[in-house]
């Protein structure tokens, strides 16, 4: 057997003296930073809970998890994963909930030859492929494919202008960036563009500028609960056309905290949060129920959408996993990268918010199965009907 592995290790370029080194049993650890306080807590509070569905075995490999709050602060979560990296020896890190706490991770992972499994949305973190993006891989759709979801139900309902607030962050630059992009191919201008702190209390005089410029409708570019803010100030002084918010609402705190005001919101959506209502035939489904069932039984109420962005985290990593292993041994540098390689070639891998293909081009893998698109009605969604 231990000939197999030298001929094996020989084949890979790994040197004997590593293979030696790493034959003793080590566990796989990985490292979680999330923002289970602050302003990304709608986010990261589910995403810690998602933590406990995760699997304490792969390819008979024991993994251990290591969880910090980074309580929604970009240097904080820099702190986190320098700390696991250095005491822990972690071999993947995964986070964070928000664009600004992920995109310093990014040369965090790229200077320790370490892969990142990355839970928000911005295309960013993963495009245009680099050096440094090469070691990251994302498991929340990109918001390039979701804004052209949201164009397209607006170019099917013939709308001309829009008025668009999103956050004053990476968040909410992505998607001006990408629906700026799907507008301009539909032939849909964008005549008013306002931002808004996620801390923010007051939206009074963005609200005012949009109203003025009497856009057909109005998207919103913001996640989690502060996504509340300027839809109910919209409504508040009369605004009678369609609002759009993101995939950055899908949490049922966003409805219990817009209430009223939130009624008739369209958005796009990871399957994950419809899953009862998909074909039976789509390969999301049973991964989802699966999810949503166990989620249930520990914490006694459904997920939120970001809770499934922790556990596709790592159905990623147990595809990719059992080919690392036939490398190297975890905790060694040759296994990081025998990981990243894997992840890397992983195909068709179903997960809680779609189908992924990793290429070395492309480190999300999503198509259209990984969207659909969701209305509030009644202070429930629904699939919107075409």
């Amino acid at each position: 057997m231990m000939h197999r592995a030298f001929a094996a290790a020989l084949a890979v370029g790994v040197s004997l003296a590593t293979l030696m080194a790493g034959s003793a049993r080590a566990d796989i650890k990985v490292g979680y930073t999330l923002s289970a306080t602050g302003s990304a807590a709608a986010l990261g509070v589910p995403q810690k809970n998602g933590v406990a569905l995760l699997p304490k075995e792969i390819a008979g490999e024991k993994i251990d998890y290591i969880v910090l709050d980074d309580a929604s602060d970009g240097t904080k979560a820099v702190a986190n994963a320098r700390k696991m990296i250095t005491e822990d020896k972690i071999d993947v890190l995964v986070g964070s909930s928000i664009a600004p706490t992920s995109f310093p991770l990014v040369d965090i992972a790229a200077e320790n030859r370490l892969p990142l499994i990355a839970i928000t949305a911005s295309t960013g973190l993963i495009a245009p492929m680099d050096d440094k993006r090469a070691w990251v891989f994302k498991v929340v759709q990109n918001d390039s494919l979701m804004a052209n979801a949201v164009a397209d139900e607006m170019q099917k309902r013939g709308v001309k202008t829009v008025g668009f607030i999103g956050f004053n962050d990476a968040y909410g630059d992505g998607w001006d960036k990408e629906f700026s992009a799907a507008a301009e191919k539909r032939g849909i201008r964008i005549v008013a563009r306002e931002a808004f702190a996620r801390a923010d209390t007051s939206v009074t005089g963005q609200t005012l500028k949009l109203i003025a410029a009497r856009p057909d409708v109005v998207l919103v570019a913001a996640s989690g609960t502060p996504a509340v803010l300027p839809q109910k100030a919209l409504k508040e002084r009369g605004y009678k056309g369609q609002i759009y918010q993101t995939h950055g609402i899908s949490t049922k705190e966003f409805i219990r905290v817009g209430g009223k005001d939130v009624e008739g919101t369209i958005f796009p959506a990871g399957p994950f949060i419809m899953a009862e209502k998909l074909p039976a035939d789509s390969p999301v489904k049973p991964v989802a129920i699966d999810t949503t069932n166990r989620y249930i039984e520990l914490f006694n109420q459904p997920p939120a959408a970001f809770a499934a962005h922790s556990v596709d985290a790592m159905l990623l990593l147990q595809a990719a996993i059992p080919v690392a292993l036939k490398v190297a041994r975890p905790g060694t540098p040759e296994f990081r990268v025998a990981l990243r390689d894997a992840l890397e070639n992983v195909k068709d891998v179903p997960l809680n918010h779609g189908v992924t293909t990793m290429t070395p081009t492309d480190h999300n893998g999503f198509d259209e199965r990984a969207r659909v698109m969701v209305v509030i009605r009644n202070g429930q969604w629904e699939l919107l009907e075409d």
